[in-house]
Protein backbone atom coordinates (compact mmCIF):
# COMPACT_ATOMS: atom_id res chain seq x y z
CA UNK A 1 0.00 0.00 0.00
CA UNK A 2 1.31 3.44 -0.96
CA UNK A 3 1.45 5.82 1.98
CA UNK A 4 -0.09 9.25 1.69
CA UNK A 5 -0.94 12.09 4.00
CA UNK A 6 -2.34 14.51 1.43
CA UNK A 7 -6.01 15.27 2.05
CA UNK A 8 -8.14 17.58 -0.07
CA UNK A 9 -10.62 19.70 1.89
CA UNK A 10 -13.12 22.32 0.71
CA UNK A 11 -10.61 25.11 1.17
CA UNK A 12 -7.16 23.58 0.92
CA UNK A 13 -5.03 20.46 0.71
CA UNK A 14 -3.51 19.24 3.96
CA UNK A 15 -0.25 17.52 3.13
CA UNK A 16 1.77 17.88 6.35
CA UNK A 17 1.59 18.50 10.08
CA UNK A 18 2.21 22.24 9.82
CA UNK A 19 -0.82 22.72 7.60
CA UNK A 20 -2.93 20.45 9.80
CA UNK A 21 -2.30 22.49 12.97
CA UNK A 22 -2.11 25.96 11.42
CA UNK A 23 -4.06 28.72 13.11
CA UNK A 24 -6.37 28.85 10.07
CA UNK A 25 -7.14 25.15 10.52
CA UNK A 26 -7.76 25.64 14.24
CA UNK A 27 -10.21 28.50 13.64
CA UNK A 28 -12.02 26.37 11.05
CA UNK A 29 -12.15 23.44 13.48
CA UNK A 30 -13.54 25.80 16.14
CA UNK A 31 -16.29 27.02 13.81
CA UNK A 32 -17.28 23.45 13.03
CA UNK A 33 -17.09 22.37 16.66
CA UNK A 34 -19.18 25.20 18.15
CA UNK A 35 -22.27 24.57 15.99
CA UNK A 36 -25.17 23.77 18.27
CA UNK A 37 -23.02 24.17 21.40
CA UNK A 38 -23.00 27.93 21.99
CA UNK A 39 -25.23 27.59 25.06
CA UNK A 40 -22.84 25.14 26.79
CA UNK A 41 -20.97 26.67 29.71
CA UNK A 42 -17.56 25.16 28.87
CA UNK A 43 -17.84 26.40 25.27
CA UNK A 44 -18.81 29.90 26.44
CA UNK A 45 -15.84 30.01 28.83
CA UNK A 46 -13.46 28.95 26.05
CA UNK A 47 -14.91 31.56 23.68
CA UNK A 48 -14.35 34.43 26.13
CA UNK A 49 -10.63 34.24 25.34
CA UNK A 50 -10.96 32.51 22.01
CA UNK A 51 -7.91 33.91 20.22
CA UNK A 52 -5.62 33.41 23.22
CA UNK A 53 -6.86 29.85 23.66
CA UNK A 54 -6.45 28.91 20.00
CA UNK A 55 -2.99 30.50 19.68
CA UNK A 56 -1.94 28.71 22.86
CA UNK A 57 -3.24 25.44 21.42
CA UNK A 58 -1.35 26.06 18.19
CA UNK A 59 1.88 26.70 20.14
CA UNK A 60 1.52 23.47 22.10
CA UNK A 61 0.82 21.49 18.96
CA UNK A 62 3.74 23.11 17.11
CA UNK A 63 6.21 22.40 19.92
CA UNK A 64 4.64 18.99 20.59
CA UNK A 65 4.05 19.89 24.23
CA UNK A 66 0.31 19.29 23.80
CA UNK A 67 -1.12 16.75 26.23
CA UNK A 68 -4.68 15.51 25.96
CA UNK A 69 -6.70 16.37 29.07
CA UNK A 70 -8.90 14.21 31.27
CA UNK A 71 -12.47 13.23 30.51
CA UNK A 72 -15.73 14.02 32.25
CA UNK A 73 -17.85 10.86 32.32
CA UNK A 74 -21.61 10.40 32.58
CA UNK A 75 -24.36 8.04 31.47
CA UNK A 76 -27.15 8.46 28.93
CA UNK A 77 -30.07 6.20 28.02
CA UNK A 78 -30.55 6.19 24.24
CA UNK A 79 -32.40 3.80 24.82
CA UNK A 80 -29.57 1.53 25.96
CA UNK A 81 -27.52 2.80 28.89
CA UNK A 82 -24.20 4.15 27.57
CA UNK A 83 -21.12 5.42 29.37
CA UNK A 84 -20.06 8.69 27.71
CA UNK A 85 -16.68 10.39 28.14
CA UNK A 86 -16.53 14.09 27.32
CA UNK A 87 -13.19 15.77 26.59
CA UNK A 88 -12.21 19.39 27.27
CA UNK A 89 -13.08 21.99 24.62
CA UNK A 90 -9.48 22.40 23.39
CA UNK A 91 -9.14 18.64 22.99
CA UNK A 92 -12.41 18.44 21.08
CA UNK A 93 -11.10 21.07 18.66
CA UNK A 94 -8.10 18.80 18.05
CA UNK A 95 -10.54 15.92 17.49
CA UNK A 96 -12.22 17.97 14.75
CA UNK A 97 -8.87 18.59 13.08
CA UNK A 98 -8.00 14.91 13.06
CA UNK A 99 -11.47 13.71 12.12
CA UNK A 100 -11.59 15.91 9.03
CA UNK A 101 -8.07 14.88 8.03
CA UNK A 102 -8.59 11.14 8.52
CA UNK A 103 -12.03 11.14 6.93
CA UNK A 104 -10.61 12.72 3.78
CA UNK A 105 -7.73 10.24 3.74
CA UNK A 106 -9.64 7.02 4.44
CA UNK A 107 -13.22 7.41 3.27
CA UNK A 108 -12.57 6.42 -0.34
CA UNK A 109 -10.89 3.22 0.87
CA UNK A 110 -14.06 2.05 2.65
CA UNK A 111 -16.51 -0.30 0.97
CA UNK A 112 -19.74 1.15 -0.40
CA UNK A 113 -21.90 -0.76 2.08
CA UNK A 114 -20.35 0.70 5.24
CA UNK A 115 -22.94 3.25 6.37
CA UNK A 116 -22.09 4.60 9.84
CA UNK A 117 -20.82 8.20 10.23
CA UNK A 118 -20.26 8.78 6.51
CA UNK A 119 -21.51 11.63 4.33
CA UNK A 120 -24.50 10.64 2.22
CA UNK A 121 -25.06 7.45 4.22
CA UNK A 122 -26.88 6.96 7.55
CA UNK A 123 -29.60 4.64 8.84
CA UNK A 124 -32.19 5.43 6.16
CA UNK A 125 -29.78 4.67 3.32
CA UNK A 126 -28.78 1.50 5.20
CA UNK A 127 -32.36 0.24 5.33
CA UNK A 128 -33.00 1.20 1.68
CA UNK A 129 -29.98 -0.88 0.71
CA UNK A 130 -31.15 -3.79 2.87
CA UNK A 131 -34.55 -3.75 1.18
CA UNK A 132 -32.86 -3.78 -2.22
CA UNK A 133 -30.65 -6.74 -1.24
CA UNK A 134 -33.69 -8.61 0.10
CA UNK A 135 -35.48 -8.20 -3.24
CA UNK A 136 -32.44 -9.40 -5.17
CA UNK A 137 -31.68 -12.46 -3.00
CA UNK A 138 -35.34 -13.52 -2.83
CA UNK A 139 -35.80 -12.86 -6.55
CA UNK A 140 -38.64 -10.42 -5.92
CA UNK A 141 -39.83 -12.36 -2.87
CA UNK A 142 -40.39 -15.61 -4.77
CA UNK A 143 -37.50 -17.61 -3.27
CA UNK A 144 -35.92 -18.14 0.12
CA UNK A 145 -33.92 -15.34 1.68
CA UNK A 146 -32.12 -15.72 5.00
CA UNK A 147 -30.40 -13.04 7.05
CA UNK A 148 -27.44 -13.39 9.42
CA UNK A 149 -27.18 -10.52 11.87
CA UNK A 150 -24.06 -10.12 14.02
CA UNK A 151 -22.50 -7.56 16.30
CA UNK A 152 -19.26 -7.26 18.24
CA UNK A 153 -19.12 -7.66 21.99
CA UNK A 154 -18.10 -4.42 23.75
CA UNK A 155 -16.66 -3.08 20.51
CA UNK A 156 -15.45 0.36 21.60
CA UNK A 157 -13.96 -1.06 24.81
CA UNK A 158 -12.11 -3.72 22.80
CA UNK A 159 -10.34 -1.67 20.11
CA UNK A 160 -6.62 -2.42 20.42
CA UNK A 161 -4.57 0.79 20.38
CA UNK A 162 -1.54 -0.69 18.64
CA UNK A 163 -3.54 -2.41 15.92
CA UNK A 164 -5.40 0.85 15.24
CA UNK A 165 -2.16 2.83 15.10
CA UNK A 166 -0.66 0.29 12.71
CA UNK A 167 -3.67 0.57 10.39
CA UNK A 168 -3.44 4.36 10.38
CA UNK A 169 0.33 4.31 9.88
CA UNK A 170 -0.20 2.32 6.67
CA UNK A 171 -1.75 5.45 5.16
CA UNK A 172 -0.13 8.36 7.06
CA UNK A 173 3.56 8.99 6.48
CA UNK A 174 3.99 12.20 8.51
CA UNK A 175 5.42 11.14 11.88
CA UNK A 176 4.24 14.33 13.57
CA UNK A 177 0.65 13.58 12.56
CA UNK A 178 1.10 10.05 13.86
CA UNK A 179 2.37 11.54 17.15
CA UNK A 180 -0.81 13.62 17.50
CA UNK A 181 -3.07 10.70 16.60
CA UNK A 182 -1.26 8.55 19.16
CA UNK A 183 -1.78 11.24 21.80
CA UNK A 184 -5.54 11.17 21.19
CA UNK A 185 -5.79 7.38 21.03
CA UNK A 186 -3.77 6.90 24.21
CA UNK A 187 -5.73 9.56 26.11
CA UNK A 188 -8.25 6.88 27.03
CA UNK A 189 -8.18 3.19 27.83
CA UNK A 190 -10.46 0.65 29.46
CA UNK A 191 -9.30 -1.81 32.13
CA UNK A 192 -8.22 -5.11 30.58
CA UNK A 193 -6.05 -8.05 31.46
CA UNK A 194 -3.96 -7.86 28.30
CA UNK A 195 -0.60 -6.21 27.84
CA UNK A 196 -1.68 -3.65 25.26
CA UNK A 197 -4.02 -0.70 25.98
CA UNK A 198 -7.53 -0.94 24.56
CA UNK A 199 -10.64 1.18 24.25
CA UNK A 200 -12.12 4.23 22.56
CA UNK A 201 -14.36 6.73 24.39
CA UNK A 202 -17.98 7.09 23.37
CA UNK A 203 -18.15 10.85 22.97
CA UNK A 204 -15.01 11.59 20.94
CA UNK A 205 -15.65 12.60 17.33
CA UNK A 206 -12.43 10.78 16.40
CA UNK A 207 -13.85 7.51 17.76
CA UNK A 208 -16.25 7.44 14.79
CA UNK A 209 -13.52 7.48 12.15
CA UNK A 210 -11.28 5.21 14.22
CA UNK A 211 -14.11 2.65 14.36
CA UNK A 212 -14.55 2.71 10.58
CA UNK A 213 -10.80 2.38 9.99
CA UNK A 214 -10.65 -0.57 12.40
CA UNK A 215 -13.66 -2.45 10.99
CA UNK A 216 -12.69 -1.71 7.40
CA UNK A 217 -10.38 -4.71 7.84
CA UNK A 218 -13.43 -6.89 8.40
CA UNK A 219 -15.27 -5.27 5.48
CA UNK A 220 -12.39 -5.94 3.10
CA UNK A 221 -12.09 -9.55 4.30
CA UNK A 222 -15.81 -10.16 3.80
CA UNK A 223 -15.92 -8.61 0.34
CA UNK A 224 -12.59 -9.70 -1.15
CA UNK A 225 -11.71 -12.93 0.66
CA UNK A 226 -15.10 -14.45 1.40
CA UNK A 227 -16.62 -12.82 -1.73
CA UNK A 228 -19.87 -12.09 0.11
CA UNK A 229 -21.98 -9.84 -2.07
CA UNK A 230 -24.94 -8.96 0.15
CA UNK A 231 -23.25 -7.58 3.26
CA UNK A 232 -24.04 -4.32 5.08
CA UNK A 233 -22.34 -2.82 8.13
CA UNK A 234 -23.55 0.01 10.36
CA UNK A 235 -21.06 0.71 13.18
CA UNK A 236 -20.41 -2.65 14.85
CA UNK A 237 -23.67 -4.25 13.62
CA UNK A 238 -23.60 -6.13 10.34
CA UNK A 239 -25.97 -8.25 8.31
CA UNK A 240 -25.50 -10.76 5.48
CA UNK A 241 -28.25 -12.02 3.18
CA UNK A 242 -28.18 -15.32 1.32
CA UNK A 243 -30.54 -17.95 -0.06
CA UNK A 244 -28.73 -20.68 1.88
CA UNK A 245 -28.86 -20.95 5.67
CA UNK A 246 -25.94 -23.38 5.56
CA UNK A 247 -23.71 -20.72 4.02
CA UNK A 248 -24.63 -18.23 6.72
CA UNK A 249 -23.86 -20.69 9.51
CA UNK A 250 -20.52 -21.39 7.84
CA UNK A 251 -19.70 -17.67 7.73
CA UNK A 252 -20.14 -17.28 11.49
CA UNK A 253 -17.13 -19.42 12.39
CA UNK A 254 -14.93 -17.90 9.70
CA UNK A 255 -15.72 -14.31 10.69
CA UNK A 256 -15.36 -15.12 14.39
CA UNK A 257 -11.89 -16.51 13.77
CA UNK A 258 -10.86 -13.52 11.63
CA UNK A 259 -12.04 -10.97 14.21
CA UNK A 260 -10.16 -12.66 17.05
CA UNK A 261 -6.89 -13.21 15.16
CA UNK A 262 -6.70 -9.99 13.16
CA UNK A 263 -8.47 -7.42 15.35
CA UNK A 264 -8.68 -9.03 18.82
CA UNK A 265 -12.45 -8.70 18.80
CA UNK A 266 -15.18 -11.15 19.76
CA UNK A 267 -18.63 -11.68 18.35
CA UNK A 268 -21.51 -11.19 20.75
CA UNK A 269 -22.58 -14.86 20.94
CA UNK A 270 -26.03 -14.00 22.32
CA UNK A 271 -26.72 -11.73 19.34
CA UNK A 272 -26.03 -14.13 16.49
CA UNK A 273 -29.44 -14.06 14.77
CA UNK A 274 -30.49 -16.00 11.68
CA UNK A 275 -33.97 -15.29 10.36
CA UNK A 276 -36.06 -15.73 7.26
CA UNK A 277 -37.00 -12.57 5.42
CA UNK A 278 -40.65 -13.49 6.02
CA UNK A 279 -40.00 -13.23 9.78
CA UNK A 280 -38.59 -9.73 9.38
CA UNK A 281 -34.99 -8.47 9.44
CA UNK A 282 -34.53 -6.09 12.38
CA UNK A 283 -31.78 -3.58 11.56
CA UNK A 284 -31.10 0.10 12.33
CA UNK A 285 -34.46 0.72 13.97
CA UNK A 286 -36.58 -0.81 11.19
CA UNK A 287 -37.92 -4.28 10.35
CA UNK A 288 -37.62 -5.24 6.67
CA UNK A 289 -40.25 -7.69 5.39
CA UNK A 290 -41.30 -8.82 1.90
CA UNK A 291 -42.83 -5.85 0.04
CA UNK A 292 -42.68 -3.42 2.98
CA UNK A 293 -40.77 -2.07 5.97
CA UNK A 294 -41.94 -1.25 9.53
CA UNK A 295 -40.59 0.81 12.39
CA UNK A 296 -39.19 -1.43 15.13
CA UNK A 297 -41.80 -1.98 17.87
CA UNK A 298 -39.42 -0.89 20.64
CA UNK A 299 -38.62 2.32 18.77
CA UNK A 300 -42.30 3.09 18.21
CA UNK A 301 -43.22 2.41 21.85
CA UNK A 302 -40.31 4.51 23.13
CA UNK A 303 -41.36 7.50 21.03
CA UNK A 304 -44.99 7.37 22.15
CA UNK A 305 -44.02 6.95 25.81
CA UNK A 306 -41.76 9.99 25.56
CA UNK A 307 -44.50 12.05 23.92
CA UNK A 308 -47.05 11.05 26.59
CA UNK A 309 -44.64 11.68 29.45
CA UNK A 310 -42.84 14.85 28.33
CA UNK A 311 -44.86 16.34 25.49
CA UNK A 312 -43.18 17.16 22.19
CA UNK A 313 -41.81 20.19 20.36
CA UNK A 314 -42.61 20.75 16.70
CA UNK A 315 -38.97 20.10 15.82
CA UNK A 316 -39.02 16.73 17.59
CA UNK A 317 -42.38 15.89 16.03
CA UNK A 318 -41.02 16.50 12.53
CA UNK A 319 -37.95 14.42 13.34
CA UNK A 320 -40.08 11.47 14.47
CA UNK A 321 -42.39 11.79 11.48
CA UNK A 322 -39.32 11.83 9.24
CA UNK A 323 -38.16 8.58 10.87
CA UNK A 324 -41.60 7.04 10.34
CA UNK A 325 -41.73 8.20 6.70
CA UNK A 326 -39.12 5.64 5.67
CA UNK A 327 -41.52 2.79 6.49
CA UNK A 328 -45.18 1.87 5.97
CA UNK A 329 -46.48 3.97 8.86
CA UNK A 330 -49.52 5.97 7.70
CA UNK A 331 -51.60 5.12 10.79
CA UNK A 332 -48.61 5.43 13.09
CA UNK A 333 -47.84 8.94 11.82
CA UNK A 334 -51.51 9.88 12.12
CA UNK A 335 -51.62 8.67 15.74
CA UNK A 336 -48.45 10.58 16.61
CA UNK A 337 -49.83 13.79 15.08
CA UNK A 338 -53.07 13.32 17.02
CA UNK A 339 -51.21 12.74 20.29
CA UNK A 340 -49.10 15.87 19.73
CA UNK A 341 -52.28 17.88 19.08
CA UNK A 342 -53.93 16.53 22.25
CA UNK A 343 -50.86 17.53 24.27
CA UNK A 344 -51.15 21.10 23.00
CA UNK A 345 -54.80 21.57 24.03
CA UNK A 346 -54.51 20.02 27.50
Amino acid sequence: MVKSSKVKTQNSIVSNYSQLISIESLFQAWREFKRGKRNKMDVQVFERNLEDNLFDLERKLETKTYKHGNYQDFYINDPKRRHIHKALVGDRIVHHLLYKYLYGLFDNTFIFDSYSCRLGKGTHKTVDRLEKFARIVSKNYKEKCWSLKLDIKKFFDSIDHQILLNLISDKVEDENIIWLIREVIQSFSTPNRGLTPKGMPLGNLTSQIFANIYLNELDQFVKHELKIKYYIRYADDFVILDGSIEKLIHYVNIMESFLEKKLKLKLHTKKIIIRKLAQGIDFCGYVVLPHYCLVRTKTRNRIFKRVLREGISNQSLQSYLGHFSHAQTYYLSRDLNNQAWLNQIR
